[in-house]
């Protein structure tokens, strides 16, 4: 397929070796970045921040903010920031790669720092409902404009629904951020999709994460409310080797999965948005018009972008 311009990717995490997950970003590589994603016709991305202690985070979120507004290239290509955390599940193999020792339950005081620092750039944050108590830091973020989007979560069907309730409106990364061994019918993966009608559900699209053929059920079941991310770490774009996203060292081999020591589960992924947009064509044979609409319509919709 040829390259669908345009794409936004509302996870993203790193690229060509560089991780936005680090205490001294530096400007010439955050350029070089956005140099290779106008290359490469990316409409833009939403530069992800993860779950580490609040004094961590704060300055990377501003870190990042302050690149962008001294570096024109980026600008035009960062409409926002996804925070991802540390309001997740700090249950085994749900919180993935998010460091257990820095999660918490979602409180309004630390979601209202975390969202002063993006400075009106927050577009999207994800956390678990079942860690919001009364859900009323949902309804916090939700009255803010942004995105509230669930992840890491084992929440339950009810707690979902009054999550929607609250403002709740997108799933991240659906069937990741899980154990691979789950309840065969009640589980969070096909609690999501049986809410479809209500949410943004986000898939990522490299086959490993999913393989193809259930990702084409998914996508079937999601109907015109899916979304394509990359949830790219700073393998992607790269390939093959060893690489760092927040405190985790990953290796990627020759399968091009991003894995935390001893294959525990992943980390991130290695696809790029043009790779996700051949995927979806050659595995799933989907028309250019529904890749446009995955990859480039759709996440405006969800975080409120016009649609050109």
């Amino acid at each position: 397929m040829t390259p669908i311009d345009g794409c936004l990717d509302l996870q993203f995490n790193g690229y060509i070796g560089v991780d936005f997950n680090q205490d001294a970003l530096d400007a010439d590589d955050f350029h070089r970045v956005f140099e290779t994603l106008k290359q490469a016709g990316v409409g833009g991305v939403l530069p992800t921040i993860i779950t580490e202690s609040m004094d961590k985070m704060v300055p990377r979120i501003r870190r990042v903010v302050a690149l962008r507004e001294q570096d024109p290239l980026a600008a035009s290509l960062i409409p926002g920031l996804h925070i991802e955390g540390p309001f997740l599940s700090d249950e085994p193999i749900f919180h993935g790669a998010h460091p257990v020792d820095a999660l918490r339950p979602a409180n309004e005081e630390d979601a209202r720092r975390l969202v002063d620092a993006g400075e009106g750039l927050v577009k999207i944050l994800t956390l678990a409902p079942e860690r919001d108590e009364g859900l009323k830091t949902t309804r916090w973020l939700a009255r803010q404009g942004i995105t509230v989007s669930a992840g890491h979560t084992d929440a339950s069907l009810n707690i979902l629904r009054g999550g929607i309730d609250a403002g709740l409106s997108m799933i991240t990364h659906v069937g990741n951020g899980c154990p691979g061994q789950l309840h065969r019918h009640d589980n969070i993966v096909q609690r999501a999709l049986s809410l479809a009608e209500h949410l943004w559900l986000c898939f990522i699209g490299d086959g490993v994460h999913i393989p193809f053929f259930a990702l084409g059920n998914y996508l079937k079941l999601a109907g015109d409310r899916a979304i394509m991310v990359t949830d790219a770490m700073p393998a992607a774009g790269f390939g093959r080797g060893r690489f760092q996203i927040g405190r985790w060292e990953v290796e990627v081999g020759d399968d091009m999965a991003a894995w935390a020591p001893g294959r525990a589960h992943l980390l991130g992924a290695v696809v790029t948005m043009e790779q996700t947009a051949d995927n979806l064509s050659k595995h799933l044979h989907l028309s250019r018009e529904t890749v446009r609409q995955l990859m480039v319509t759709n996440p405006r919709r969800a975080i409120g972008l016009s649609v050109d």
